[in-house]
Protein backbone atom coordinates (compact mmCIF):
# COMPACT_ATOMS: atom_id res chain seq x y z
CA UNK A 1 0.00 0.00 0.00
CA UNK A 2 1.45 3.34 -1.04
CA UNK A 3 0.43 6.30 1.14
CA UNK A 4 1.29 8.60 -1.79
CA UNK A 5 -1.96 7.39 -3.37
CA UNK A 6 -4.05 9.12 -0.73
CA UNK A 7 -5.13 12.72 -1.05
CA UNK A 8 -5.10 15.17 1.84
CA UNK A 9 -8.36 16.71 0.62
CA UNK A 10 -6.60 20.05 0.11
CA UNK A 11 -5.44 20.83 -3.45
CA UNK A 12 -2.58 23.09 -2.38
CA UNK A 13 -1.38 20.61 0.24
CA UNK A 14 -1.44 17.85 -2.35
CA UNK A 15 0.54 19.99 -4.78
CA UNK A 16 3.22 20.70 -2.18
CA UNK A 17 3.31 17.02 -1.26
CA UNK A 18 3.86 16.16 -4.93
CA UNK A 19 6.77 18.60 -5.11
CA UNK A 20 8.15 17.09 -1.89
CA UNK A 21 8.00 13.63 -3.44
CA UNK A 22 9.91 14.83 -6.49
CA UNK A 23 12.59 16.36 -4.25
CA UNK A 24 12.89 13.09 -2.35
CA UNK A 25 13.17 11.10 -5.56
CA UNK A 26 15.88 13.46 -6.80
CA UNK A 27 17.95 12.75 -3.67
CA UNK A 28 17.12 15.68 -1.40
CA UNK A 29 15.03 14.24 1.47
CA UNK A 30 15.78 17.18 3.80
CA UNK A 31 14.23 19.66 1.35
CA UNK A 32 11.38 17.20 0.78
CA UNK A 33 10.71 17.11 4.52
CA UNK A 34 10.59 20.92 4.73
CA UNK A 35 8.06 21.12 1.91
CA UNK A 36 6.04 18.28 3.40
CA UNK A 37 5.87 20.18 6.68
CA UNK A 38 4.30 23.09 4.77
CA UNK A 39 1.74 20.71 3.23
CA UNK A 40 0.82 19.40 6.68
CA UNK A 41 0.27 22.91 8.00
CA UNK A 42 -2.63 23.02 5.53
CA UNK A 43 -3.78 19.46 6.27
CA UNK A 44 -2.75 18.64 9.85
CA UNK A 45 -4.97 15.53 10.14
CA UNK A 46 -3.59 13.83 7.02
CA UNK A 47 -2.18 10.58 8.45
CA UNK A 48 -0.62 9.42 5.17
CA UNK A 49 1.10 12.80 4.87
CA UNK A 50 2.64 12.48 8.33
CA UNK A 51 3.86 9.02 7.36
CA UNK A 52 5.54 10.44 4.28
CA UNK A 53 7.11 13.19 6.37
CA UNK A 54 8.49 10.54 8.70
CA UNK A 55 10.04 8.70 5.76
CA UNK A 56 11.68 11.86 4.41
CA UNK A 57 13.07 12.79 7.83
CA UNK A 58 14.46 9.29 8.30
CA UNK A 59 16.19 9.40 4.92
CA UNK A 60 17.62 12.78 5.89
CA UNK A 61 19.11 11.23 9.02
CA UNK A 62 16.65 12.93 11.35
CA UNK A 63 15.52 9.83 13.24
CA UNK A 64 14.18 11.67 16.28
CA UNK A 65 12.04 13.97 14.16
CA UNK A 66 10.95 11.01 12.05
CA UNK A 67 9.71 9.30 15.20
CA UNK A 68 7.67 12.39 16.12
CA UNK A 69 5.96 12.26 12.73
CA UNK A 70 5.23 8.55 13.08
CA UNK A 71 3.76 9.04 16.54
CA UNK A 72 1.46 11.60 14.97
CA UNK A 73 0.41 8.95 12.41
CA UNK A 74 -0.55 6.59 15.23
CA UNK A 75 -2.50 9.30 17.02
CA UNK A 76 -4.51 9.96 13.86
CA UNK A 77 -4.87 6.30 12.90
CA UNK A 78 -5.08 4.04 16.00
CA UNK A 79 -5.76 0.97 13.84
CA UNK A 80 -2.33 1.60 12.30
CA UNK A 81 -3.17 0.83 8.69
CA UNK A 82 0.26 2.21 7.69
CA UNK A 83 2.32 0.10 10.08
CA UNK A 84 3.73 3.15 11.88
CA UNK A 85 4.30 1.09 15.04
CA UNK A 86 6.65 -1.19 13.08
CA UNK A 87 8.56 1.77 11.67
CA UNK A 88 8.89 3.27 15.15
CA UNK A 89 10.36 -0.01 16.38
CA UNK A 90 12.94 -0.01 13.58
CA UNK A 91 13.93 3.52 14.59
CA UNK A 92 14.42 2.33 18.16
CA UNK A 93 11.65 4.64 19.35
CA UNK A 94 9.32 1.84 20.49
CA UNK A 95 9.41 -1.79 21.54
CA UNK A 96 9.21 -4.32 18.71
CA UNK A 97 5.64 -5.64 18.65
CA UNK A 98 5.07 -9.40 18.70
CA UNK A 99 2.95 -9.06 15.58
CA UNK A 100 2.07 -6.35 13.05
CA UNK A 101 -1.29 -4.56 13.18
CA UNK A 102 -3.91 -6.78 11.55
CA UNK A 103 -5.37 -3.81 9.71
CA UNK A 104 -1.95 -3.04 8.22
CA UNK A 105 -1.49 -6.60 6.92
CA UNK A 106 -5.04 -6.77 5.60
CA UNK A 107 -4.76 -3.45 3.74
CA UNK A 108 -1.31 -4.35 2.41
CA UNK A 109 -2.54 -7.52 0.75
CA UNK A 110 -5.93 -6.18 -0.31
CA UNK A 111 -4.05 -3.51 -2.26
CA UNK A 112 -1.45 -5.99 -3.52
CA UNK A 113 -3.84 -8.73 -4.72
CA UNK A 114 -4.20 -7.72 -8.37
CA UNK A 115 -0.44 -7.62 -9.01
CA UNK A 116 0.68 -10.10 -6.35
CA UNK A 117 1.61 -13.01 -8.59
CA UNK A 118 3.20 -10.85 -11.27
CA UNK A 119 5.45 -9.09 -8.78
CA UNK A 120 6.26 -12.01 -6.53
CA UNK A 121 6.75 -14.78 -9.08
CA UNK A 122 7.88 -12.98 -12.22
CA UNK A 123 9.96 -10.18 -10.71
CA UNK A 124 11.12 -11.49 -7.34
CA UNK A 125 11.65 -15.16 -8.24
CA UNK A 126 9.42 -16.34 -5.40
CA UNK A 127 9.85 -20.11 -5.08
CA UNK A 128 8.46 -21.23 -1.71
CA UNK A 129 5.27 -23.01 -2.88
CA UNK A 130 7.07 -25.39 -5.23
CA UNK A 131 9.91 -26.05 -2.80
CA UNK A 132 7.59 -26.60 0.15
CA UNK A 133 5.37 -28.97 -1.83
CA UNK A 134 8.45 -30.94 -2.92
CA UNK A 135 9.57 -31.23 0.70
CA UNK A 136 6.13 -32.51 1.72
CA UNK A 137 6.28 -35.15 -1.04
CA UNK A 138 9.75 -36.22 0.08
CA UNK A 139 8.66 -36.67 3.69
CA UNK A 140 5.31 -38.24 2.76
CA UNK A 141 6.97 -40.66 0.31
CA UNK A 142 4.40 -43.39 -0.47
CA UNK A 143 1.90 -42.29 2.15
CA UNK A 144 -0.85 -41.60 -0.37
CA UNK A 145 -3.15 -38.59 -0.63
CA UNK A 146 -3.96 -36.38 2.35
CA UNK A 147 -7.62 -36.46 3.39
CA UNK A 148 -7.75 -32.75 4.29
CA UNK A 149 -5.19 -29.99 3.87
CA UNK A 150 -5.59 -26.53 5.39
CA UNK A 151 -3.66 -23.74 3.66
CA UNK A 152 -3.22 -20.94 6.22
CA UNK A 153 -2.63 -17.53 4.66
CA UNK A 154 -3.43 -19.02 1.27
CA UNK A 155 -3.14 -15.72 -0.58
CA UNK A 156 -3.95 -16.12 -4.28
CA UNK A 157 -3.53 -19.89 -4.11
CA UNK A 158 0.08 -20.39 -5.20
CA UNK A 159 0.67 -23.18 -2.68
CA UNK A 160 -2.77 -24.61 -3.33
CA UNK A 161 -1.85 -25.22 -6.97
CA UNK A 162 1.25 -27.13 -5.89
CA UNK A 163 -0.47 -29.42 -3.36
CA UNK A 164 -3.92 -29.87 -4.94
CA UNK A 165 -2.89 -33.13 -6.60
CA UNK A 166 -1.92 -34.75 -3.30
CA UNK A 167 -5.02 -33.85 -1.24
CA UNK A 168 -8.64 -34.95 -1.32
CA UNK A 169 -10.00 -31.78 0.31
CA UNK A 170 -8.27 -28.41 0.26
CA UNK A 171 -9.26 -25.48 2.48
CA UNK A 172 -7.78 -22.00 2.26
CA UNK A 173 -7.92 -19.17 4.80
CA UNK A 174 -6.60 -15.63 4.52
CA UNK A 175 -7.01 -12.23 6.16
CA UNK A 176 -7.38 -10.42 2.82
CA UNK A 177 -10.74 -10.66 1.03
CA UNK A 178 -9.13 -9.54 -2.23
CA UNK A 179 -6.57 -12.35 -2.01
CA UNK A 180 -9.36 -14.83 -1.35
CA UNK A 181 -11.20 -13.59 -4.44
CA UNK A 182 -8.09 -14.28 -6.54
CA UNK A 183 -7.77 -17.76 -5.02
CA UNK A 184 -11.44 -18.43 -5.80
CA UNK A 185 -10.77 -17.76 -9.49
CA UNK A 186 -8.39 -20.74 -9.61
CA UNK A 187 -11.17 -23.18 -8.68
CA UNK A 188 -8.86 -25.44 -6.69
CA UNK A 189 -10.17 -25.00 -3.12
CA UNK A 190 -13.09 -26.88 -1.62
CA UNK A 191 -13.50 -24.10 0.94
CA UNK A 192 -12.19 -20.53 1.16
CA UNK A 193 -12.84 -18.26 4.15
CA UNK A 194 -11.44 -15.22 5.92
CA UNK A 195 -9.38 -15.75 9.08
CA UNK A 196 -6.71 -13.90 11.05
CA UNK A 197 -3.78 -16.02 12.25
CA UNK A 198 -2.85 -13.45 14.86
CA UNK A 199 -6.06 -13.76 16.92
CA UNK A 200 -6.90 -16.34 19.55
CA UNK A 201 -7.58 -19.82 18.24
CA UNK A 202 -11.20 -19.91 19.45
CA UNK A 203 -11.97 -16.73 17.50
CA UNK A 204 -10.39 -17.85 14.24
CA UNK A 205 -12.50 -18.35 11.12
CA UNK A 206 -10.98 -21.80 10.61
CA UNK A 207 -13.45 -23.17 13.18
CA UNK A 208 -16.46 -21.05 12.20
CA UNK A 209 -19.66 -22.58 10.91
CA UNK A 210 -19.14 -25.95 12.53
CA UNK A 211 -15.70 -26.66 11.02
CA UNK A 212 -14.13 -29.32 13.24
CA UNK A 213 -10.90 -29.24 15.15
CA UNK A 214 -8.36 -31.94 14.35
CA UNK A 215 -9.68 -32.31 10.80
CA UNK A 216 -6.45 -31.80 8.83
CA UNK A 217 -3.69 -34.30 8.15
CA UNK A 218 -1.74 -31.52 6.42
CA UNK A 219 -1.50 -27.93 7.65
CA UNK A 220 0.53 -25.54 5.52
CA UNK A 221 1.62 -21.89 5.68
CA UNK A 222 3.80 -20.65 2.83
CA UNK A 223 5.41 -17.22 3.21
CA UNK A 224 2.94 -16.28 5.95
CA UNK A 225 4.74 -16.48 9.28
CA UNK A 226 7.11 -13.63 8.43
CA UNK A 227 4.12 -11.39 9.09
CA UNK A 228 4.09 -12.60 12.71
CA UNK A 229 6.81 -12.21 15.30
CA UNK A 230 5.64 -14.45 18.12
CA UNK A 231 4.58 -17.71 16.48
CA UNK A 232 2.86 -19.26 19.50
CA UNK A 233 -0.68 -18.39 18.39
CA UNK A 234 -0.16 -19.59 14.82
CA UNK A 235 1.36 -22.85 16.04
CA UNK A 236 -1.48 -23.33 18.54
CA UNK A 237 -3.90 -22.91 15.66
CA UNK A 238 -1.99 -25.47 13.59
CA UNK A 239 -2.07 -27.87 16.54
CA UNK A 240 -5.83 -27.41 16.95
CA UNK A 241 -6.34 -28.15 13.24
CA UNK A 242 -3.99 -31.13 13.09
CA UNK A 243 -5.09 -34.73 13.48
CA UNK A 244 -2.69 -37.23 15.14
CA UNK A 245 0.46 -37.66 13.00
CA UNK A 246 -0.55 -34.76 10.74
CA UNK A 247 2.19 -32.86 8.91
CA UNK A 248 2.75 -29.13 9.37
CA UNK A 249 4.65 -27.53 6.46
CA UNK A 250 5.68 -23.87 6.50
CA UNK A 251 8.38 -21.34 5.75
CA UNK A 252 10.05 -18.56 7.73
CA UNK A 253 12.65 -15.97 6.85
CA UNK A 254 15.99 -17.00 8.35
CA UNK A 255 17.06 -14.69 11.18
CA UNK A 256 20.62 -16.08 10.95
CA UNK A 257 20.87 -15.72 14.73
CA UNK A 258 21.18 -18.34 17.48
CA UNK A 259 17.71 -17.71 18.88
CA UNK A 260 14.62 -15.53 18.81
CA UNK A 261 13.14 -13.40 16.06
CA UNK A 262 13.57 -9.83 14.87
CA UNK A 263 11.81 -7.25 12.74
CA UNK A 264 13.63 -6.61 9.46
CA UNK A 265 13.73 -3.30 7.53
CA UNK A 266 11.24 -4.89 5.10
CA UNK A 267 8.73 -4.80 8.03
CA UNK A 268 8.68 -8.59 7.96
CA UNK A 269 9.89 -10.80 10.81
CA UNK A 270 12.79 -13.25 10.59
CA UNK A 271 13.01 -16.27 12.90
CA UNK A 272 15.87 -18.46 14.05
CA UNK A 273 15.78 -22.24 13.62
CA UNK A 274 16.17 -22.74 17.38
CA UNK A 275 13.21 -20.46 18.16
CA UNK A 276 10.97 -22.22 15.63
CA UNK A 277 11.89 -25.69 16.87
CA UNK A 278 11.10 -24.67 20.44
CA UNK A 279 7.77 -23.11 19.49
CA UNK A 280 6.82 -26.27 17.58
CA UNK A 281 7.72 -28.54 20.49
CA UNK A 282 5.63 -26.40 22.85
CA UNK A 283 2.55 -27.23 20.75
CA UNK A 284 3.24 -30.94 20.38
CA UNK A 285 5.06 -30.96 17.05
CA UNK A 286 8.34 -32.70 16.24
CA UNK A 287 10.52 -31.28 13.48
CA UNK A 288 11.07 -33.91 10.78
CA UNK A 289 13.03 -32.00 8.16
CA UNK A 290 14.23 -28.53 7.29
CA UNK A 291 15.66 -26.94 4.17
CA UNK A 292 17.55 -23.67 3.98
CA UNK A 293 16.99 -21.91 0.69
CA UNK A 294 16.59 -18.59 -1.11
CA UNK A 295 12.88 -17.79 -0.96
CA UNK A 296 12.79 -14.61 -3.06
CA UNK A 297 14.79 -11.63 -4.21
CA UNK A 298 14.40 -8.21 -2.58
CA UNK A 299 16.15 -5.13 -3.94
CA UNK A 300 18.30 -7.38 -6.10
CA UNK A 301 19.51 -9.39 -3.10
CA UNK A 302 18.47 -12.90 -2.04
CA UNK A 303 16.21 -13.34 0.97
CA UNK A 304 17.12 -16.53 2.80
CA UNK A 305 14.54 -18.70 4.49
CA UNK A 306 13.99 -22.03 6.21
CA UNK A 307 11.36 -24.55 5.13
CA UNK A 308 10.06 -26.79 7.93
CA UNK A 309 8.18 -30.07 7.97
CA UNK A 310 6.91 -31.10 11.42
CA UNK A 311 4.65 -33.90 12.62
CA UNK A 312 1.94 -33.75 15.28
CA UNK A 313 3.06 -36.06 18.08
CA UNK A 314 1.02 -34.95 21.10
Amino acid sequence: MQPTQFSSGDVIADRRADYARMLAESGDPAAAAELMEQALELAPTWAAGWLRLGEYREKAGLDGEAAVALERVLALDPEDIFGASLKLALLGAAETPDKPPSRYVEALFDDYADRFEEVLVERLDYSVPGKLAALVRRVRDEGGAFDCAVDLGCGTGLLGIEIRGMVKRLEGFDLSTNMLAKAEEKGIYDLLARSDLSVDVDLSGVFAGGLARGRADLVAAADVLMYLGDLSNAFALAAALASPAALFAFSVEDAATPDGFHLAPSLRYAHSEHYVRGALAAEGFETLDIERTTIRMDGGKPVFGILFIAIRTA
